[in-house]
């Protein structure tokens, strides 16, 4: 053989061809020509899909979804509202200069809801809107069948989620009913970038399950932003409220103690001085402590106007009613469906097939 043959047969030293869009078109075309007349392995691939896809949606469980739309009506920024409460006697809006962000302002909404403790404390809420008959937990393990799939792990023992008890093993059932929450059955977003409005979703086999879940998660969730926003003017007000009250009594006492100093002193013979003395100190300490008091209660009443400053408000525009929106398969659409897919696997998988054994 000589060196030129070598030099040909040779792939190290094969030159490598110009690519051409218009032979791998050419190419493509060529393969699909091929698949395509293959019918009889697209016919199987055809009846095959469209057996299983109706099958799919035979096996499909039906699925309710609730939708809950609402808006977050933030208040001032906390650090201005006591200036702000001030101001506001003179006619001038300080926390309107200053903004506000609350835990719930802007997209920090989003991952409060979708905070573990307040979807478990809102699965262990009554199911029944009454008597604790049987929480939202109980209700979801009832509907998805959960008893019999947790026998393995329980022995047989029926769970109960009562709220308020401690328990390794309903606890570990709770978290894994959350987990399923969060990865498949709440959708929590934003409509608009630009708008304060929130959408929250629920989708569950059960369509007052649904309903309930999202209800019951904004509720619990608005509960616990209030409560948490609001705890320390609270408690400054019960303070104040409860310093008020005592400063009231004392001050109706040194009332009753100084009009009967007063009288004493009209009654006194004028060659006396004590009664004078303890008619002007009764006098001054009565003073002395109504002006107190008023200093209290003023700034009870600052306080209680920055209590309703700082307080939001959650409004809910859309509620989930009923009949939920219910998401099913229909025959027909699995059918076409897995019918459609199934035939354009098989062209797809001819073409390779075809491809090879063209270059073979």
């Amino acid at each position: 053989m000589s060196d030129k043959n070598q030099l040909t047969t040779d792939p190290f030293n094969r030159e490598e061809s110009p690519f051409s869009f218009t032979d791998l078109v050419q190419d493509v075309l060529g393969r699909l020509r091929w698949a395509l007349q293959q019918r009889n392995w697209l016919l199987l691939a055809l009846v095959m899909g469209a057996l299983a896809g109706t099958g799919y949606a035979w096996m499909k469980n039906t699925t309710y979804t609730a939708r809950l739309t609402f808006v977050v009506e933030d208040a001032k920024s906390s650090g201005g509202s006591l200036i702000s409460a001030l101001a506001g006697q003179f006619g001038l809006d300080v926390g309107g200069m200053t903004g506000g962000n609350g835990v719930l302002a802007g997209d920090n909404v989003l991952e409060l809801l979708k905070s573990r403790s307040l979807l478990k404390k809102t699965l262990l809420t009554s199911a029944d809107d009454g008597k604790m008959k049987m929480t939202l937990a109980d209700r979801y393990v009832a509907v998805y069948g959960l008893q019999e799939k947790w026998n393995d792990v329980t022995g047989g023992k029926k769970i109960v989620f009562t709220p308020g008890t401690e328990d390794r093993l309903t606890d570990s059932l709770l978290q894994t009913i959350i987990k399923r929450l969060l990865e498949k059955e709440l959708r929590i977003a934003k409509t608009d970038k630009k708008l304060g409005f929130f959408e929250l979703e629920a989708t569950t086999r059960n369509e007052y399950l649904s309903q309930q879940i999202c209800e019951r998660l904004l509720r619990v969730t608005t509960d616990f932003y209030v409560d948490t926003k609001t705890s320390r003017l609270k408690a400054n007000i019960d303070r104040l409220q409860r310093r008020a009250d005592s400063l009231g009594i004392v001050l109706d006492n040194k009332t009753y103690a100084t009009a009967e100093a007063t009288q004493l002193l009209l009654d006194a013979n004028p060659a006396y001085a004590s009664p004078q003395v303890d008619a002007e100190i009764s006098t001054r300490n009565k003073y002395l402590q109504s002006t107190v008091f008023a200093e209290i209660v003023k700034n009870l009443e600052i306080s209680k106007t920055a209590l309703l400053q700082e307080t939001p408000t959650v409004q809910v525009v859309d509620r989930p009613e009923m009949p939920l929106k219910k998401n099913e398969w229909k025959w027909w659409q699995g059918l076409l469906l897995g019918g459609v897919i199934a035939l354009a696997a098989m062209v797809g998988l001819m073409m390779v097939v075809g491809g090879r054994k063209t270059v073979e």
